[in-house]
């Protein structure tokens, strides 16, 4: 059975433009007058060619047609937005402004919309404002609704809200919005880590071994707190004062830090692994692109080893005896006992040399300056010793020892 709209539902319906309705409501009230309405129409006739220009050609019927029903859009727009839909406050404005300054006070909306980021990502920015480049967007979002506007209006404020409390919280942390385009991430992740950042104690937005030396921090400090399940006393909150207007969007993101921390504390990932080959998590977290102060990191960390496992001595014996043992599979040191290097041959012997495991080590740990003499004394050295030293012989274990005794240290 089918069901007829009565007669007052369809009169709620009015499919008119705001515009429209706003000057009839006008006429209707006394509010616009006869030369009003006459000074509207001659504005109007301008306005559509204006339009006509800016977005093709004037001298084309279809493009004023066009340009006609893009002017009443705008005018609708900016009248409705304006005047929040009432229709007296609407015919008020048309009455104390010209109709043309009402187009443009539309457009100027809808270059303000264009102009507001669609994501959070700082890479894809465009600080210039609007640009002729945003003429096309502009065409078609001219002749769009009140309804999408307020609707792409909103989804883009809360990209600048994202965005904006990104730039605060850095700016807290050292570092400016230039910097931040430079590295071009998303906003979110420069937040969370800023969060987590403020959290430790920490002054200064990371790079990624800082990032690194952050993460194993709090696995230290609250991984057996995890393991536990007794709750973290660890805080993630934005610092005070801050705008309060990006307060909320701060507080999701950091409920969001404290919904990672089970991943973030879990010391089974390595943290490289976790935050450059776990899909959830690349691109989640931020640190600061600098390859210098990476391989800066790795050297020192190497030189750190390196000087530990020579105890910095550099003669070819304390040298040659450390990558023996490393070559051998043996804990690395300087100087070995007689029994010590016996029992280092026999391993030999049983489970063999390879040459590349101290190679590796001196392209890991070994100072970079150094590393190729360093390659050549082990090469020259194994070439010549490690017949010797797998020898099956009757005279092999002291042949060998004989040999240790000349090139390595043996006490």
């Amino acid at each position: 059975m089918s069901v007829n709209p009565s007669p007052v539902a369809v009169a709620l319906y009015d499919a008119r433009p705001f515009f429209e309705k706003a000057l009839q409501y006008g006429i209707a009230h006394g509010i616009i007058d006869a030369q009003k309405l006459s000074l509207i129409c001659t504005e109007a006739p301008k306005g559509m060619v204006q339009i006509a220009r800016y977005f093709g050609s004037e001298f084309l019927r279809p493009e004023l047609e066009k340009a006609r029903e893009r002017m009443v859009n705008l005018v609708s727009l900016y009248l409705e937005a304006s005047c929040k839909g009432d229709l007296r406050q609407a015919a008020e404005s048309l009455r104390d402004h010209s109709f043309l300054s009402r187009s443009k006070g539309g457009s100027d909306m809808l270059k303000a919309l264009i102009a507001m980021p669609q994501n959070s990502h700082f890479g894809m920015h465009e600080n210039a404002g609007f640009t002729d480049d945003h003429i096309p967007l502009l065409a078609k979002w001219s002749l769009r609704s009140l309804a999408d506007y307020q609707t792409e209006w909103a989804q883009r404020s809360q990209v600048v809200q994202v965005v904006d409390a990104a730039i605060w919280l850095a700016g807290q942390l050292g570092m400016d919005t230039d910097d931040l385009e430079d590295a071009g991430k998303d906003a979110e992740a420069v937040i969370r880590t800023a969060l987590l950042v403020l959290a430790t104690g920490r002054t200064e937005m990371p790079d990624w071994a800082a990032f690194e030396t952050m993460i194993m921090a709090l696995r230290k400090k609250y991984g057996t707190v995890k393991s536990s399940g007794k709750p973290l006393s660890l805080s993630i909150k934005a610092p005070q004062p801050m705008p309060a207007r990006l307060q909320g969007v701060v507080d999701a993101l950091g409920h969001s830090v404290m919904a990672d921390l089970p991943t973030l504390l879990d010391a089974r990932l390595p943290a490289r692994q976790l935050f450059d080959q776990t899909p959830a998590f690349m691109g989640r977290y931020f640190w600061i692109e600098d390859a210098l102060s990476e391989v800066d990191h790795h050297d020192r960390k190497a030189s750190a080893v390196w000087q530990k496992a020579t105890g910095g001595l550099t003669d070819d014996g304390s040298l040659l005896t450390l990558l023996l043992c490393v070559a051998a599979g043996a804990p690395p040191k300087t100087l070995l006992s007689q029994k010590g290097a016996a029992a280092l041959i026999r391993k030999i012997q049983k489970t063999g040399l390879d040459p590349a495991l101290a190679r590796q080590y001196i392209l890991t740990h070994a100072p970079a300056q150094y590393q190729q003499d360093y390659i050549r004394l082990w090469s020259d050295f194994v070439e010549e010793a490690q017949p010797t030293l797998q020898s099956d012989s009757f005279s092999a274990l002291q042949d060998a020892l004989a040999l240790l005794r000349l090139e390595c240290n043996v006490a």
